[in-house]
């Protein structure tokens, strides 16, 4: 099984086309800041399963996903009239999450709490029963096993690299919109991204021996 065809990437993209605010989405965010119910619960609706994925593939951890999935929505809350329309409400969505993951996992490492360092020691059935439950931007996944395989390989990622590569190759967002989320030239993300893809590479092949 070739570690490129398990991860279903197109690692050659450059990505689509720059960021911009759709109409529907700026009514949307005016709703937002009116403080309308009613539109918040429908962007929670829209977010929260790729929310929870990304925080998922972050924390590999389910319950610290579910709470820090829900962390971030009450901050979208609170800092909607801080949102940018120059930019795509996604985007902003994702830069918060990375922001939310990343500092937890600090916070875990200074507590030696870290639970996805024990990542490893999981039986793969939890782990293929956990993936059968989220939504699968990654559906080129061959089986259960492979997605247990490769979500096993990301939680060996530095946190940084982990991001960069659930950004790219698992949610497909474009190099303009991780420069964004990230706030990192494009010839670090790129870098960034290539030596993360490469040990992911090395750890899918170390895993299946």
């Amino acid at each position: 099984m070739a570690s490129s065809e398990v991860l279903g990437m197109d690692w050659m993209g450059t990505g689509g086309p720059g960021p911009a605010i759709a109409p529907s989405e700026r009514e949307l965010v005016a709703r937002l800041r009116r403080g309308d119910a009613a539109a918040f619960e429908s962007l929670v609706r829209e977010y929260q399963d790729r929310v929870f994925d990304f925080c998922f593939r972050m924390m590999a951890d389910r319950e610290e996903a579910s709470d820090l999935a829900q962390e971030i929505f009450v901050s979208i809350h609170q800092a909607m009239r801080k949102f940018r329309e120059d930019s795509k409400l996604s985007t902003w969505i994702f830069r918060i999450s990375k922001n939310h993951c990343l500092n937890r996992l600090k916070y875990l490492k200074r507590r030696g709490r870290g639970r996805s360092e024990g990542f490893e020691n999981v039986p793969e059935s939890e782990l293929a029963d956990a993936l059968g439950g989220l939504p699968k931007p990654d559906e080129a996944l061959q089986s259960k096993h492979d997605q247990a395989l490769v979500q096993k390989a990301i939680a060996a990622l530095e946190p940084e690299q982990r991001a960069l590569v659930a950004l790219r190759d698992i949610e497909g967002l474009s190099y303009e919109e991780i420069i964004e989320i990230t706030e990192l030239p494009e010839g670090t993300v790129k870098s960034r991204l290539h030596r993360a893809r490469e040990k992911l590479v090395h750890l899918i092949e170390q895993f299946e021996r």
